[in-house]
């Protein structure tokens, strides 16, 4: 069985794009890496061997801080482009993705948070990993820093009003999401619940939230099964057939 290293910044988990791979018969190794509120965590492993992907999820961190375990995340991810590893980013680790590989990330003037409306662009309605989600879609979002300026080779595939940098392909195995595409509904009530202070600075209320979540979650729910389905047969194929 392939196994997939996913490392998870916050109390949040790989929601339905882990059970879709678990699906497709793939072995999730999860590291809760400063997601533990008592202070306990996971350390970065040093090397991916043995693994067949990386995941890097989202998380409350800031992408530029000095904090232990970034710095051997941004080497790890350097190790999984290097190797040509499937490797895939979401929010946080999107923007990691973008620092440890040469681009630019910084705060934004203003978060983006709930459903927002992203559009591929031409390259992105091209792309097979992104067959069947479509071009105007809504996404859910919360996060306040964004990639500024992508990795040297990178290919910006979507983009929303206030975010230019909302889907990115660097090379063939690498893949990263400012948007949350893995939360389900639960998942939903947590993000509410625990991003009062976001939800604020985007002068968002909890009623405008469920008006939103209620007008676009059906959309959002199939875009966002059809694009773990999309990772887990595009990005991940060769290594399922190598785990034999």
């Amino acid at each position: 069985m392939a196994t997939i290293l996913v490392l998870q910044h916050s109390t949040v988990g790989p929601g339905r794009l882990g059970a879709t791979l678990r699906d497709h018969a793939f072995k999730l190794d999860i590291k809760k890496i400063d997601a533990q509120p008592n202070g306990r965590h996971d350390s970065v492993p040093t090397s991916l061997d043995g693994y067949q992907g990386l995941i890097c999820l989202g998380g409350p961190a800031a992408p530029d801080a000095d904090l232990p375990w970034i710095e051997p995340e941004l080497n790890l991810i350097r190790q999984a482009n290097d190797q040509q590893l499937p490797l895939v980013g979401i929010c946080l680790g999107h923007q990691l993705i973008a620092r440890a590989l040469g681009g630019e990330v910084a705060p934004m003037t203003k978060p983006e948070w709930g459903f927002e409306t992203v559009t591929l662009n031409h390259t992105g309605q091209t792309d097979s990993l992104l067959a069947g989600i479509p071009w105007d879609c809504p996404q859910f979002e919360s996060h306040t820093y964004e990639v500024t300026s992508p990795p040297p080779g990178a290919t910006i595939l979507a983009s929303s009003e206030s975010c230019n940098n909302q889907i990115m392909r660097i090379g063939q195995r690498t893949f990263s999401f400012q948007y949350h595409f893995e939360v389900d509904a639960a998942m939903l009530d947590h993000f509410e619940h625990t991003d009062a202070r976001i939800m604020e600075q985007a002068e968002i209320t909890s009623s405008v939230f469920r008006a939103q979540a209620l007008e676009h979650y059906e959309m959002f729910a199939r875009a966002a099964d059809r694009l773990c389905v999309n990772l887990a047969t595009y990005a991940f194929p060769f290594t399922a057939l190598t785990a034999v």
